[in-house]
């Protein structure tokens, strides 16, 4: 235990032992163990994105063994995929490295109207399969947005009742535009939207300067958003002012100059952490775990 770790886990002294032990499972994990940052490796592309588009850039991914390896291997604080890739290594990796059950997904095959994703498993499953979290997708924007909320209410009911944090997706998505998904009041809002729920961890992608929501422009006249670490400041403190853990996505795949980057603007504006797929999986075992190194130690520096 570390003062960093239990600073944060003040915040959430209003949750069950299990909750707080679960997170504290997640930050004293791997090379960032106890620095209170959070470098997780999420594999659920295959079933939304489909198996070519994921894993031919580097074949080996195709085998549900490989990921958990490489997070092992890398020093990862967890690792998070669907029902199937989950139960598929759980026998081996439960407890060598924290699990998180990516309970609903959706694939790429419908069309983009109301997109909402299915319960594919639940937390019975996470338990069964020793998982430290579940996580969950929310499409703040879609015209099903308000279903997402209540079923999700529904799960971090049920997964506090057993122990278990959850991890909320929080991706606006439906009404706009593809640019306004990644606006800077977008991704705010979509973070205070996950905390309002419940959110233990809330992952959002990286915002850009954009204000997308007409009412909300005269607002951020005053609010530095230049740089991307004022716009991931922005998010943080958007996040119940920093006392929920917000972790911010890979995004698209890119070259290692532009992830190192990016991650250094995140350490910078006070994320704590990324959670960081195709532009680790998609590359060799070799390459992605001096990749996820190079992450880790960027944050391990802002710590």
């Amino acid at each position: 235990m570390t003062e960093k770790v239990e600073k944060i886990l003040a915040n959430y002294a209003g949750e069950n032992p299990g909750v707080v032990g679960n997170l504290r499972r997640l930050l004293n994990h791997g090379r960032l163990a106890g620095t209170g940052k959070l470098v997780i490796l999420p594999v659920d592309q295959g079933f939304e994105h489909g198996p070519a588009r994921s894993f031919a850039p580097n074949p080996p991914g195709y085998d549900p063994a490989y990921h958990p390896k490489l997070a092992v291997d890398a020093g990862c604080n967890a690792y998070a995929a669907p029902l199937g890739f989950i139960e598929a290594i759980a026998n081996e990796y439960a407890g060598r490295v924290p699990l998180i059950l990516k309970v609903n997904n959706s694939d790429s095959l419908g069309g983009p109207d109301a997109p909402c994703s299915a319960l594919t498993s639940g937390v019975d499953d996470a338990l069964r399969l020793g998982c430290a979290a579940i996580g969950y997708t929310i499409y703040p924007g879609s015209g099903l947005r308000n279903q997402m909320y209540q079923d999700l209410r529904d799960l971090i009911n049920e997964a506090r009742s057993v122990g278990l944090p959850t991890i909320v997706w929080s991706y606006a998505r439906g009404s706009m535009s593809k640019d306004g998904e990644t606006a800077i009041d977008v991704i705010a809002y979509a973070a205070q939207i996950a905390c309002q729920l419940g959110a233990h961890v809330v992952k959002v992608k990286p915002p850009t300067e954009l204000v997308c929501q007409d009412a909300a422009k005269k607002n951020y006249e005053n609010i530095p958003i230049g740089t991307l670490a004022e716009r991931i400041r922005h998010v943080v403190q958007a996040a119940f002012d920093g006392r929920r853990i917000v972790i911010f996505s890979g995004g698209a795949a890119k070259g290692t100059e532009a992830v190192l980057e990016e991650i250094k603007q995140i350490a910078k504006g006070g994320g704590y952490g990324s959670i960081v797929g195709r532009n680790a999986f998609q590359r060799t075992h070799a390459d992605a775990v001096k990749l996820l190194r190079d992450i880790m130690d960027i944050y391990a520096a802002q710590a």
